[in-house]
């Protein structure tokens, strides 16, 4: 699994003109899949989003997670996270996980992420989407389950 996090004073998704996920201070994830991924990895990658310490404390120094803040998580399926562009000018997908499998995937990670208690939202798997942001900081992080970055 892999995500990239910004740290954001809001975010939005929409499909088409409705908005179907919004959040105020917290983070927006764009997440994506390997077919290699199962609960245990859903479990870490969650974990290590919302206990990341990337909120400021009293010092401004960034030593609060989301969880510290409550803040709220927008979580985004984006299986361009999984392209693979080092050879020629179109990326190949073919490491991702196939989309029936990463759309039950990603149910799951929102039913896991809802069970946190957080404000939690989410965009619609295999729709277009618009993606807006106030990106705070800023603070973008990649990661990856297999800790390749």
């Amino acid at each position: 699994m892999r995500a990239v996090l910004q740290k954001v004073k809001w975010a939005k998704v929409t499909v088409e003109t409705t908005v179907v996920g919004q959040i105020g201070p917290g983070l927006l994830a764009l997440v994506g899949f390997a077919p290699t991924d199962g609960e245990e990895t859903m479990d870490y990658m969650l974990d290590k989003m919302i206990r990341l310490r990337i909120f400021p404390d009293e010092q401004e120094k960034m030593n609060l997670s989301l969880v510290d803040v409550g803040g709220g998580l927008l979580l985004v399926p984006n299986f361009t996270l999984y392209g693979d562009a080092r050879k020629g000018r179109r990326p190949s997908y073919s490491t991702g996980a196939a989309p029936e499998q990463a759309r039950t995937m990603y149910t799951r990670l929102m039913e896991k992420a809802a069970q946190t208690g957080l404000e939690t939202a989410g965009g619609i798997f295999q729709s277009h989407m618009e993606v807006e942001l106030c990106n705070d900081g800023p603070v973008t992080l990649l990661l990856d389950s297999d800790r390749g970055f």
